[in-house]
């Protein structure tokens, strides 16, 4: 669009003859005009048959001109825009500051895998390639596009994919080592846990709570209270003195007396009905070498109910089990089943005492073997709590603990003689449920 004025003109002379024109190298035009390359291939675009030639050619060579004096195009060719060459009213050409070409409706324009003019106004330059094509063969020039390069595609999709598997194999193998190693953890901490340890329910249907939590959640008194023991099987407590102290036992737990009158623990209530058949067990290390020593008892009356720990039998010291039958106390009341000869002294001992209703008789084992058995009448029932380390006689504490006492646990039935060889070795089948247990191990 103009605004109704001529642009300014610039006379020329009169081209020579046969010089082809202003700006245009002399003799005849070359097939397909000026500026073009012969178009035995096509500019770029597809073979002859397959599209046709856009540029069509004037019976005298060249391009059919306008009445404005530039080139027209066919319907499906280019037509330079605005920003191509335009010829000015002397008949010369020049670019206007675009220097590109613009592509009417029905033709094709260049697109960014053509060719480009840098500013300078040099030559055409290809722009960098783009991952995955290639550029058409045939002549250079501008607008002509890029296509896919299939086979690098399919080779990356190919990579990917070996990449996928090899990573969902390598997950798998992962996973399959993680459960291998847990389960030789697993393996490996159970057996580790249990060394040194009360063999009682190891191989039973009915396991200790605690030990399905493994050794680490296993805690050996209440939350929030170091001073009471946790009983893992039933609701009760048993309160430390201040010398019978929590101590360490490989990764679960003891308590540890100092042989004086501090050195006891007890609970709330009575553990142990005594009027039924009951069993009582502990682990236990003796460190004193002469008196009496204590385990556990019941009773904080006048006298004890029964007792279970060391006392000096025949000027020598000896496991013993001793059970109150008469309301005072006496020693001609009380009843005892003892296991003379055995070291007493800095020996882990496992000891079990049972007494069975039906028969009425009291029994002591130690380390699953029977140390002997008696007859009894009904034990008496004495006022007060289950207590650790100490036992009442004639409103005295006695036996106070020094040692170390641990997997400390009340059956509500008596344990045969081949059941208390059986909770040594770790072998009860059924294995009984405790009624109450501290330091589990």
């Amino acid at each position: 669009m103009t605004d109704g004025t001529n642009p300014p003109s610039h006379p020329q002379p009169e081209p020579a003859p046969g010089s082809g024109g202003y700006g245009f190298p002399p003799g005849p035009p070359a097939q397909g005009g000026y500026g073009y390359p012969t178009p035995s291939a096509g500019y770029g675009y597809p073979q002859t048959g397959q599209q046709p030639n856009p540029y069509q050619q004037d019976p005298g060579g060249g391009h059919p001109q306008d009445a404005g004096g530039g080139y027209q195009q066919d319907p499906g060719g280019y037509a330079p825009d605005p920003g191509g060459y335009q010829q000015d009213a002397g008949g010369g050409y020049q670019q206007n500051p675009g220097g590109g070409y613009q592509q009417d409706p029905g033709g094709y324009a260049p697109d960014p895998g053509g060719y480009q003019q840098d500013a300078g106004g040099g030559q055409w330059a290809p722009p960098p390639a783009q991952p995955g094509f290639t550029r058409l063969a045939g002549p250079d020039l501008p607008g002509a596009s890029q296509q896919p390069d299939w086979e690098a595609m399919a080779d990356r999709s190919a990579a990917e994919r070996r990449k996928k598997r090899l990573w969902t194999l390598g997950g798998g193998v992962i996973v399959l080592a993680l459960l291998a190693g847990g389960g030789t953890f697993f393996l490996l901490g159970g057996d580790e846990d249990r060394q040194d340890a009360q063999p009682a329910n190891s191989a039973s249907a009915s396991p200790e709570p605690d030990d399905s939590k493994g050794p680490a959640a296993y805690t050996a008194t209440v939350a929030g209270d170091d001073t009471l023991l946790r009983d893992s099987y039933g609701s009760m407590g048993i309160r430390l003195g201040p010398d019978l102290k929590v101590g360490p036992r490989g990764k679960r737990f003891q308590v540890i007396g100092k042989g004086n009158g501090n050195s006891w623990g007890q609970s709330a209530e009575p553990v142990v009905d005594v009027t039924k058949s009951f069993t009582v067990t502990a682990r236990a290390y003796n460190s004193a070498a002469k008196g009496s020593r204590i385990i556990m008892s019941q009773g904080d009356g006048e006298s004890f109910s029964f007792e279970l720990g060391v006392n000096e039998v025949n000027g020598k010291q000896a496991w013993i089990f001793r059970v109150q039958t008469g309301d005072k106390g006496a020693a001609a009341t009380t009843r005892t089943v003892a296991a003379e000869g055995l070291s007493m002294v800095k020996t882990p001992t496992l000891l079990m005492a049972t007494y069975d209703a039906e028969k009425k008789a009291i029994a002591l084992y130690v380390d699953g073997k029977k140390a002997g058995e008696t007859p009894v009448p009904p034990i008496w029932q004495a006022p007060g709590p289950l207590q650790l380390g100490r036992s009442k006689h004639h409103d005295i504490w006695t036996g106070p603990w020094q040692g170390t006492l641990h997997s400390i646990k009340t059956y509500d039935m008596a344990f045969t003689e081949e059941q208390a060889a059986g909770y040594k070795e770790g072998k009860l089948e059924p294995s009984p449920k405790p009624t109450h247990a501290w330091l589990l191990t």
